[in-house]
């Protein structure tokens, strides 16, 4: 490899990381409104499946520290194990207002937003969270949330998340790619203004809003339907907020199968949602872009040395961004071949179009729309 590339390839790798680390660190220094103001908050959890710690991560929204909250809980089949769970968090917390929904019904291929559709006539209130069922927060969650909505150019207001494994080796390393390139990347692209995004694990929006944009009527077939939802928000004039706080994501990945369909089903509706954004993520796989130099210049000493500091700067970044958003650093020095798995996962993105999500096989469209089918055997 000529030296003038691969010194490119190490100048974009070493800015890439630097840039993270600083982006992360801008983000920390963000305060976290609590304002004395609580307006009446209805929080819709669809559920699906009794995922390990499904009844502590729902106490922790049952247990917030908020005047008036009503917590609804969804499933669509009375015989769904999330079910008997949900019932125990009921009679357990008598004294807060919480509604079990279980109705069948299916409106389009998204079964989540199924779900929320069914869910949202018990919900009483004005102001709507909507938050994944794998979430797990702190007892000021709630008030910090919904606080931007206060200021009435706010038309949605997200949250980004970390990721702590629940327990075994897959589940370790779909939390560490989690919390060392999602995360991460997200950050930076808030600072450099090219992020937009919109996450599922926290939605809180004012029910007219989601009136306006059509409700969850116009997301029944969007497999994306949290990114989705915040343009619908933007195209009315109206500004999505990024909240400094950051939810906390239970991994559960029992094997390799599980890890791999569900990281290759985020990456398939990215590649299908944005063709050239996501094509130019291929920069963030640094370590993988190191070490494809220095295979191509036949480990010469400059590429050889060139892949040695990029593997520290990697390490050093991760460390120090784990320390400033307080993420877990267990297994840490398995973060090279995190990095590899997430490059393979970028590469299997390109070689179909399907997608097995909750037991069902579909394929993504172009712009992220679901049909039912597959075109080729999942990578």
């Amino acid at each position: 490899m000529p030296s003038l590339v691969l010194a490119l390839v190490l100048v974009v790798v070493w800015t890439y990381l630097v840039a993270m680390t600083v982006a992360a660190f801008r983000f920390a220094r963000r305060p976290i409104e609590r304002p004395a103001a609580q307006p009446p908050v209805s929080v819709l959890k669809p559920l699906h499946g009794a995922e390990p710690g499904l009844y502590e991560n729902l106490c922790s929204f049952a247990d917030q520290d908020y005047r008036e909250l009503q917590l609804v809980l969804g499933v669509r089949d009375r015989d769904d194990n999330a079910s008997p769970i949900a019932r125990r968090l009921v009679e357990a917390r008598l004294h807060r207002d919480i509604a079990l929904v279980i109705d069948p019904r299916v409106a389009g291929s998204n079964l989540k937003v199924a779900n929320l559709e069914n869910m949202l006539p018990k919900a009483r209130h004005g102001v709507l969270v909507l938050a994944d069922s794998d979430v797990r927060v702190e007892p000021h969650y709630l008030a910090a949330v919904t606080a931007p909505l206060h200021d009435p150019r706010t038309g949605l207001m997200t949250c980004l998340y970390k990721a702590a494994p629940t327990g075994g080796f897959w589940s370790l390393l779909g939390a560490m790619h989690i919390n060392f390139s999602f995360l991460p990347n997200a950050l930076l692209g808030e600072a450099i203004g090219t992020g937009g995004g919109c996450f599922g694990a926290t939605i809180a929006l004012r029910r007219e809003v989601l009136e306006r944009i059509g409700g969850f009527t116009r997301l029944r077939n969007e497999l994306a339907d949290d990114h989705r939802m915040g343009a619908a928000v933007r195209a009315l004039g109206l500004s999505v907020v990024l909240s400094p706080y950051i939810v906390e994501n239970r991994v559960t990945e029992p094997d390799f199968t599980s890890l791999w369909r569900h990281e290759l089903r985020w990456a398939r509706t990215s590649r299908a949602m944005a063709p050239a954004g996501f094509a130019g993520l291929a920069v963030t796989h640094t370590v993988v872009l190191a070490a494809l130099a220095a295979i191509a210049s036949g480990f010469s000493a400059a590429a050889s040395i060139g892949l040695l500091v990029s593997l520290v700067l990697r390490w050093a970044s991760a460390g120090l961004i784990a320390r400033r958003l307080g993420l877990p650093t267990n297994g840490f020095w398995l973060l090279p071949l995190r990095d590899a798995l997430s490059f393979a996962v970028f590469v299997g993105s390109f070689c179909g179009r399907s997608v097995l999500w909750r037991d069902q096989l579909f394929r993504v469209e172009p712009g992220g729309r679901l049909t039912a089918g597959r075109d080729k055997p999942l990578c």
